[in-house]
């Protein structure tokens, strides 16, 4: 059986909402809690590469660690890469993966089809 990642940040619903689906589908999990173990620059393009998504696209611009960033609309997708490393709360949550693929889990029927092509 394939085991699927979830980079999961428990205190949001999504988040916990995409691996009850996961456990409900009967699939082995690894469960990254990312907030407190931070991706590395490389780790986190690899995710990216996965999802097909650039870093401003998992990029939550809500957040204050992003506003407080002077210079932020005029940041390059390296640049933007390196916040989220630095910054792991300004990832897009849920986001799963399985081998080379994955998928930003927003909304939640990304992961249904996802799990259904795999």
């Amino acid at each position: 059986m394939n085991k699927y990642t979830i980079y999961h940040n428990p205190r949001c619903r999504k988040s916990r909402e995409a691996l009850q689906f996961l456990e409900e589908s009967g699939h082995e999990i690894e469960i990254i809690r990312y907030l407190d173990a931070p991706l590395s620059k490389n780790e986190l393009q690899d995710v990216l590469n996965k999802i097909k998504l650039k870093p401003s696209e998992i990029l939550r611009k809500n957040e204050a660690e992003w506003k407080s960033i002077p210079n932020r609309n005029s940041l390059s997708e390296n640049e933007i890469l390196e916040q989220l490393s630095i910054y792991p709360k300004l990832i897009e949550r849920p986001i799963v993966t399985l081998n080379q693929k994955g998928v930003l889990v927003r909304p939640l029927e990304n992961l249904a089809l996802f799990l259904k092509a795999n």
